[in-house]
């Protein structure tokens, strides 16, 4: 126990040693981001993901059956953004491969413009989701989740990838005592899982209650908070803005 509670204290704390500096609790941030997100797209936009995209394949496969409450067109739509944003991430992974702090502060500033525009959109009609909010939330979400996943894979920062918890809670278990692992990162795995579950939390709350701007412009200002403190952490270029590989 006292192993988990170290680790988790110095994922939300980093010690001026840790080489991954204050990407860790950046990344959670960007975890709970997510948790808003998808919390927004299955439960305002249809039944559809546009950061889970397991389970956005899987929903295609039933939409494709005819299932109900899904939209194949809808699934397409979010795959496609998804994929778009990821080679928009990679494009600018290549372009600040030496300098992490330029990276993640860059592709969160872009994402913060994504999530503006769905702000504005859903604005428009006063939280009510027609037809053409819906598809503007679906691309542009899409896009930057897809972006947000690349540059978070380029980031190179263990266990917090931000948008998918499937290798994390594997790891968990396998990787634990009674496994005969060595257990390492027990506490960011667990937080890394909490702040997807507070993000969606959150997120359910507010849609469920009729507050999809509020939910929205939530996601904003943390994305606009990841990219203004990254800006001021890494101005300097401390060591942790170089690449971990």
């Amino acid at each position: 126990m006292r192993r988990l509670l170290n680790d988790a204290v110095r994922t939300l704390v980093p010690t001026g040693e840790d080489r991954h500096g204050p990407l860790p609790p950046l990344m959670l941030t960007l975890t709970v981001v997510t948790g808003l997100v998808d919390a927004v797209s299955y439960l305002a936009l249809g039944h559809v993901f546009v950061a889970n995209m397991t389970g956005n394949v899987v929903f295609l496969g039933f939409a494709l059956v005819g299932a109900a409450n899904l939209s194949a067109l809808a699934s397409v739509v979010a795959l496609a953004a998804f994929l778009l944003g990821a080679l928009s991430g990679g494009r600018l992974g290549t372009r600040f491969a030496t300098h992490r702090g330029n990276l993640l502060k860059t592709a969160t500033a872009v994402q913060a413009v994504l999530v503006a525009v769905t702000v504005a959109a859903a604005m428009v009609t006063d939280g009510r989701v027609t037809t053409g909010v819906q598809y503007t939330l679906i691309v542009f979400l899409g896009l930057g989740m897809g972006l947000q996943n690349a540059v978070a894979r380029r980031l190179g920062v263990p266990d917090l990838t931000t948008t998918v918890l499937t290798l994390t809670l594997t790891g968990l278990a396998a990787d634990s005592t009674p496994a005969g692992g060595a257990a390492p990162r027990p506490g960011r795995r667990i937080l890394s899982v909490l702040a997807m579950l507070l993000g969606a939390f959150a997120g359910a709350q507010l849609v469920l209650h009729g507050h999809l701007v509020l939910t929205l412009s939530l996601v904003l200002l943390l994305l606009t908070l990841v990219s203004v403190t990254t800006h001021h952490l890494s101005s300097a270029d401390p060591d942790w803005t170089r690449s971990p590989s």
